[in-house]
């Protein structure tokens, strides 16, 4: 496979790679080949629509967590839309329902306020809930769907069966960047609570956090528990990762500014934690970097951070086989999943831009950001 010659994207830049996104989508597209399953593009994790006409031709659709989100999955990838909210406003939704397929409710209460407007709409939209099955294995609080008291799904001592009329499917999610060893555990505990109402339903939906693109992610038996599901209860299984479809994909190109030295060697870059990859922050999450290693493996350790006035704004401690200088480029990995979705203009710290490269084209820059796109979110 080609090298990507990092200086022809400008600094800071997103990069993805449409090799390696093809790669993922066919991993996905033989598991949907060889169950008759749905996969679908979670927006929430990735949405950079200039790929969605390549993505056309291996997923069934997108599914979205918000009025934008579904409107972006209607117009630019043209395929099924799905849509799931804690909770739908009352002022969007008559526009969500145009533009769905499906969308799943959060409670019984939101179901029945809008249930008749859903089945007497003059698109054929199918109706499912969202439930909590009440066990999980995801180890960091805030990116776990079942944590105690959570606000994402029926509990199962709030369900109630005598209200499913018009309700076609039942969706789960309890998972987060986890192998399939992780989904028969959940299922166990899942078919135990709500198998019984499956037999009435038309899909269950396998929720996101699968991460069936990881080199070490068992297909084979993602395979057999969705096939097992369909044969036991004629249901049709969806599932709908985020990360899974743009995961080792994309890279983020950095520039050094300055060095300095405070207690240990720091670098100042022009991207920023908290503006560009939150997750370093949130998760916490360290990206790796092309030809870096740990704190004092190689021969010069610097603390990377932000050119923001957070002091927070640290991505992290990364050695290096020379001393870094200004001018120098670092390329971060796996920075295309729940990268550019999350990105903000803290400090007026200007987005990265955003280019694709495949061997035919070389590196495309598909889209800059200027003052006026900070200018025009304020007031």
């Amino acid at each position: 496979m080609k090298q990507i010659d990092w200086k022809a994207a400008p600094s800071p830049s997103f990069v993805v790679d449409e090799r390696l996104l093809k790669r993922n989508w066919e991993i996905l597209k033989s598991v949907q080949d060889r169950t008759g399953c749905d996969i679908l593009l979670a927006l929430k994790g990735f949405s950079m629509w200039s790929t969605f006409p390549l993505a056309r031709n291996y997923l069934a659709g997108i599914t979205s967590s918000s009025l934008f989100e579904a409107r972006l999955g209607f117009e630019e990838f043209g395929k099924e839309v799905h849509a799931y909210a804690p909770a739908y406003a009352e002022h969007e939704i008559d526009e969500y329902l145009t533009y769905v397929d499906h969308i799943v409710f959060n409670s019984f209460d939101q179901l029945n306020k809008y249930k008749e407007k859903v089945l007497n709409h003059e698109k054929n939209i199918s109706i499912g809930l969202r439930v909590n099955p009440g066990y999980s294995e995801v180890e960091t609080p805030l990116y776990d769907p079942c944590y105690i008291n959570s606000r994402l799904g029926i509990p199962f001592e709030s369900f109630r069966p005598d209200e499913l009329d018009g309700v076609e499917g039942i969706h789960f999610h309890a998972m987060c960047e986890q192998g399939s060893d992780v989904l028969e555990r959940i299922l166990v505990h899942f078919e135990e609570k709500y198998g019984q109402y499956l037999h009435q339903m038309k899909w269950v939906n396998f929720g996101g956090g699968h991460h069936i693109t990881r080199e070490d992610y068992d297909v084979e038996l993602l395979v057999q528990l969705i096939n097992r599901i369909q044969d036991t209860y004629d249901v049709k299984v969806i599932l709908e990762p985020g990360e899974a479809c743009a995961l080792n994909t994309g890279y983020l190109v950095a520039t050094v500014l300055d060095t300095i030295k405070n207690g240990m060697d720091l670098a100042i870059l022009d991207t920023s934690a908290t503006c560009h990859m939150p997750d370093t922050l949130e998760m916490p999450y360290r990206p790796m970097i092309i030809g870096s290693g740990m704190p004092n493996e190689k021969k010069y350790t610097y603390r990377l951070g932000g050119m923001t006035c957070l002091a927070g704004d640290v991505i992290g401690d990364y050695s290096f086989d020379e001393p870094l200088k200004p001018g120098d480029r670092l390329v971060f990995t796996d920075m295309a999943h729940y990268t550019m979705v999350k990105t903000h203009m803290f400090n007026g710290v200007n987005l990265p831009s955003i280019c694709l490269y495949n061997e035919e084209e070389g590196m495309k820059v598909i889209r800059t950001f200027h003052y006026e796109d900070y200018r025009n979110r304020l007031s």
